[in-house]
């Protein structure tokens, strides 16, 4: 375990962070001033840490002050020194008898160095600042004077940057810089001195941890806030929509609508809209889906667009009310006409004919998505933010073809189940989990969606397509789920629905006996290999 000694002349908030999340499994073993009556004092006895006071006389020298800091910290035994907010300037005599010694700087060294790099910052009307962790050097002369230009310049270990906005003073910005960059930044170079992958030497520092490629070790994602929602997911909860103009795929946030004077965007209208926009964009022929609440009620693709939207609102007609509409060719009139036949608050399409703007446009609050062409989708990688973190991963792109599909059971889909199959994983992709989908041909028939019981998504798909569905039925039907089945029991709800295929994963302890159950049955049963989950 690594153990720090701290040396604040202040409230030492960075010890006492470092001190709350332990980095590397470090611990804040001792805490010094040199300020009998320091907020770090007080709040490091709270926590049951070791605390001395080494004030400096009115004649003694800074050496001479120095030795007798080090004296108090040999009682101690320390990896690790951090500066925080330690107004003293040290030479030799400290630092060749300590280990490593750390600080924090409130800006991007070498701009801007010194006891006053807030007002510096401001006063450059610079747009990013951020902190710097450094080893700290000697800066002090042999007649005990200070070397101005060796302040602040000992070797960088990390940095963190923070935007200044327009509007910042003095006090928002150091607390900015305080908790979105120290915060950040000092705790990732403690942890990776405790790790032992900090490496200084007389030509600087390496860090073996600290390195880049798909997942990086340090993210930096920028954004500009292009609006405020009226709310976010309920009316109590605040938001804003920020664009990425890095991304050069197909984005509802970078699309125009086309609709003027309709109501803006709210937060559920543009999640609701990506989720439609990302499956979609799944196909060649045209397509089109309905999407509530980022679940698909419905998806289709025919010879044309208008039949590729009856059909995917055919699905559950009921369920699609107030829902998003994506399609994946121009929009048409025809098209347009049939959307305009029930309530829907969003349009997404790579573009529109005028005859059918003019049609849209008849429904004044209906937002007309407009994405341009979509071209490649360029977005490798999607995150999810936590508290205290973030996921990322690497988007789900992969959907099988004819060749993926491993034949497990006695009968042989045919062709035409094949074709079902393939259709009914891209659109699975996109169901929340656990997730169940009826197809026949290249339509859904019945969706069970964000289930915690793969047997209750099953029977819900089974009720919406006997239920809801218009001139569809289970009967024939494929079905898809995005992971296998535990136990035979849903493939039994699905037979007696009328199900005659199935594609899953595979993968289960009990293959052989849901297989079995298949078989029992007279289903088709492939395995993709592959499972398409989605929680969020």
């Amino acid at each position: 375990m690594t153990s720090i000694a701290g040396l604040a002349s202040n409230r030492g908030r960075n010890l006492l962070h470092i001190d709350d999340v332990a980095p590397g499994d470090a611990e804040l073993a001792f805490v010094l001033s040199n300020h009998a009556d320091a907020p770090v004092l007080d709040a490091a006895e709270d926590r049951g840490i070791p605390t001395e006071v080494v004030e400096q006389g009115d004649e003694e020298s800074r050496r001479d002050h120095e030795q007798r800091v080090v004296e108090a910290l040999s009682a101690y035994d320390v990896d690790l020194v951090c500066l925080d907010g330690y107004m003293r300037v040290l030479s030799e005599t400290f630092l060749d008898s300590v280990p490593l010694t750390l600080n924090v700087h409130p800006s991007l060294l070498p701009s801007f160095p010194g006891a006053d790099a807030h007002e510096q910052v401001l006063d450059a009307q610079v747009s990013v600042t951020g902190c710097t962790v450094h080893v700290v050097t000697n800066a002090v002369a042999d007649d005990g004077s200070v070397r101005e230009d060796d302040v602040d310049a000992g070797p960088i270990v990390t940095q963190e940057p923070v935007p200044v906005f327009g509007d910042d003073n003095l006090s928002s910005l150091k607390e900015r810089v305080l908790y979105d960059a120290e915060f950040e930044a000092y705790p990732r170079a403690v942890r990776w001195v405790a790790e032992g992958a900090l490496e200084v030497t007389e030509d600087g520092v390496t860090v073996d941890a600290d390195a880049g490629g798909e997942f990086p070790t340090r993210r930096l994602a920028g954004g500009t806030r292009v609006a405020d929602l009226r709310y976010g997911e309920n009316p109590h909860q605040d938001a804003a929509v920020y664009r990425d103009d890095t991304c050069e795929a197909a984005s509802v946030v970078h699309a125009d609508q086309r609709n003027e004077g309709a109501k803006a965007l709210s937060y559920n209208n543009y999640n609701d809209a990506d989720g439609a926009l990302n499956l979609i964009t799944e196909f060649e022929d045209p397509a089109a889906a309905v999407i509530k609440h980022t679940n698909p009620a419905g998806c289709a693709t025919a010879d044309t667009l208008a039949e590729a939207y009856e059909d995917a609102l055919a699905t559950d007609a009921k369920s699609a009310f107030g829902g998003i509409v994506a399609l994946n060719r121009t929009c048409d009139a025809e098209t347009a006409e049939l959307v305009t036949e029930s309530f829907k608050e969003v349009v997404v399409a790579p573009g529109y004919t005028d005859d059918a703007l003019a049609v849209l446009r008849e429904k004044d609050n209906l937002r007309v998505l407009d994405t341009g062409p979509f071209g490649d989708d360029t977005e490798r990688f999607a995150e999810k933010p936590l508290v205290g973190g973030r996921l990322v991963q690497e988007r789900d792109r992969w959907a099988p073809d004819r060749d993926d599909l491993e034949v497990v059971t006695e009968r042989e889909p045919t062709d035409d189940e094949l074709e079902t199959m393939l259709f009914a994983w891209r659109v699975l992709k996109h169901v929340k989990s656990n997730g169940i989908l009826f197809a026949d041909g290249t339509e859904t028939v019945g969706l069970g969606v964000g289930q915690v019981s793969r047997v209750d998504a099953v029977e819900i798909a089974a009720k919406k397509a006997d239920r809801d569905a218009e001139g569809k039925s289970a009967d024939g039907a494929v079905m898809a789920s995005d992971a296998f089945f535990p136990f035979p029991d849903a493939v039994e709800v699905a037979a007696e629905a009328g199900v005659e295929a199935v594609v899953q994963p595979g993968g289960s302890v009990n293959d052989e006996d849901v297989v079995e159950a298949a078989d029992e049955h007279g289903m088709a049963m492939v395995f993709t290999g592959h499972r398409c989950f989605r929680h969020d």
